[in-house]
C-alpha cells in the first residue's frame, strides 16, 4: 500500500515538474525541443433524442515530461522502503 502511494506521487510529482520545465523552455532557443508537446483527443457524443451528453477528453504530454516521469520511475526504484 504504502509503494503504491509513493509510486502514484513520484508519477504525478514527474508530470508536475516537467510541466514546469516544458514551460520554462518554451522560450529559450537551445532548449524549446523540450517543450515540444503532442495531445491525444477523444471527443464520444451520446444523444438519446431527449437527452445529449457530450464529453471532451485532452490529454497532452511534453518532451520534458517524458524525460521526468522516466527520472520519476528511476528514483522510486531506488527508493528503500521499511
Amino acid at each position: 500500500m504504502k509503494r503504491t502511494f509513493l509510486l502514484c506521487f513520484y508519477l504525478l510529482s514527474g508530470i508536475v515538474l516537467g510541466g514546469m520545465l516544458a514551460n520554462l523552455c518554451a522560450g529559450v532557443g537551445a532548449l524549446g525541443w523540450l517543450a515540444y508537446a503532442s495531445g491525444i483527443t477523444l471527443h464520444p457524443i451520446v444523444d438519446l433524442g431527449v437527452l445529449r451528453l457530450d464529453l471532451d477528453f485532452y490529454m497532452g504530454i511534453s518532451v520534458a515530461q517524458i524525460f521526468t516521469i522516466g527520472l520519476a520511475i528511476f528514483l522510486y526504484n531506488r527508493t528503500p522502503l521499511r
